[in-house]
Parts: structure tokens; C-alpha cells; sequence
């Protein structure tokens, strides 16, 4: 428990600016603007916006994961984020004030060049531009919540029977392309028989009980730690009282 508190103590003091940590850890978003034109200078007007500046505690962070990192290769990152936690938490105020004051003259020069950019587009390239933005931020944010999922342990989703199979016989599976192969597996799995369908169908039934003993138990964890907000979405069942008419 101890160390589920420290891991989202840091990933909460991470917020937003997080995502300095998260580099090379996602994946691909579906975006919600999709059917929205952008034209393209709009991508080369967003590349060109200055990035958030560094918290004080993620900029202290950073520097000293790369220390720790040097000296402990080994070490897995959720031990060291929690080690970096517990220094800055001891660290003198003076020292502190040294990153925030760091931050404060960083935001300063952020809004000034961000509201110099903003200056030079129409209104209707503020209103694309901003739908830009949201869908990067989307992006982000299911990047941060993959990370964090990551960190806390999450147990991974049960497979069903035929991702089982088609794993069991990808990684056998060396001629052609990742398409022609995946469409050969296809055929295989169609022209099994029952009986030998069966088998993973079974396997499929054990992973699904490893997963909900694993998840039950990482519920009650994320209970005691405060995440409630972490849990499966439960349907509350009707009330019995209730008549249709």
C-alpha cells in the first residue's frame, strides 16, 4: 500500500506537465475532430507554440531521475519516482524555491510568446486551431492515463479464444506479411474443429478468472488508496419494487 500511495502522490504533483515523463509510453487516440477540415498550416502554426514550462517538482523530477536512473539501471521507475518523491518532500524551502522560482519566470515567458502567436491568427484560425489543440490534449491525456494505469498495477484484460490462437500462432508464423499472415491464421481457426476450438476456449475461460480475481483485488487496493474513481463502472440493479405497466 505504501508504495501505491507514493507512486499517485508523484503522479498527482505531475498534473498536466506529466507528459515530460511519459515519452514513447502511448498510443493512438481516435480523434473526436476527425471530421473537422485543418488545413495544413495549421499543424506547422501548432509545432511552432512553446510547450508548457515544467512544474517546479516535475523539473526537480526529471533531473533526478536521470541521476538515479545512471546509478540504478536496474531499478524500475516506480521505485525511483517514489525515492524522488520522498526527497522533495524533505528537500528545504530554500531550495524549492529556487524550481519554482524557475517556473514562474518560464510561465511568464510562455503566456508572452503564446499571446504573440495568438495576435497573428484570424478568428476562424483561432477556432481551428483550438479544435487542434483539444485533440492533442485528448491525445495526452490518454497517454497520462495509460502511464498511470501502468504504475498502479493495473491487471491486463482476459483474451478470448481466438486472440489466444492467433497469438499461439503468429509468433510461428514467418512467411509473408503481418496481413497475409493474420489472414492464413483466419482460415486456420475457421477450419478447426470443435473439439480443438474447445481448448482455447478454455484457456480463454481461465485467463477471464485471472482477470477478475486480479482486478477484484486491485480494486480494493485503489479503495484504500483513495481512487475510487479508478473502479469498474458498476450498473445499480433495479429496485424490486419497482411495476411496469
Amino acid at each position: 500500500m505504501p508504495l501505491l500511495r507514493g507512486v499517485w502522490g508523484v503522479l498527482s504533483a505531475l498534473g498536466k506537465s506529466g507528459a515530460e515523463l511519459c515519452a514513447d509510453c502511448g498510443t493512438r487516440l481516435c480523434a473526436p475532430f476527425r471530421f473537422v477540415y485543418i488545413p495544413r498550416w495549421f499543424s506547422s502554426t501548432l509545432s511552432s507554440y512553446p510547450k508548457k514550462p515544467m512544474t517546479s517538482y516535475v523539473r526537480f523530477s526529471k533531473e533526478q531521475l536521470a541521476i538515479y536512473k545512471a546509478r540504478n539501471p536496474e531499478a524500475k521507475n516506480s521505485e525511483l519516482i517514489k525515492k524522488i518523491a520522498e526527497i522533495w518532500r524533505e528537500l528545504p524551502e530554500s531550495e524549492k524555491k529556487i524550481y519554482e522560482d524557475a517556473y514562474k519566470a518560464d510561465w511568464q515567458a510562455y503566456k508572452e510568446e503564446l499571446n504573440r502567436i495568438q495576435e497573428q491568427l484570424t478568428p476562424s484560425q483561432k477556432v481551428s486551431l483550438e479544435k487542434e489543440m483539444m485533440q492533442k490534449r485528448l491525445k495526452k491525456k490518454s497517454i497520462l492515463k495509460k502511464r498511470e494505469l501502468t504504475l498502479l498495477g493495473k491487471p491486463k484484460r482476459p483474451r478470448s479464444a481466438y486472440n489466444i490462437f492467433i497469438s499461439e500462432c503468429f509468433q510461428g508464423a514467418k512467411n509473408g506479411s503481418s496481413q497475409v499472415r493474420l489472414k492464413s491464421i483466419h482460415e486456420s481457426w475457421k477450419n478447426l474443429s470443435s473439439a480443438e476450438k474447445q481448448v482455447y476456449i478454455q484457456l480463454a475461460e481461465d485467463d477471464k478468472a485471472r482477470y477478475y480475481s486480479e482486478i477484484k483485488s486491485w480494486e480494493e487496493q485503489m479503495v484504500e488508496v483513495g481512487r475510487e474513481d479508478l473502479l469498474r463502472r458498476k450498473v445499480k440493479p433495479q429496485s424490486k419494487s419497482t411495476e411496469k405497466y
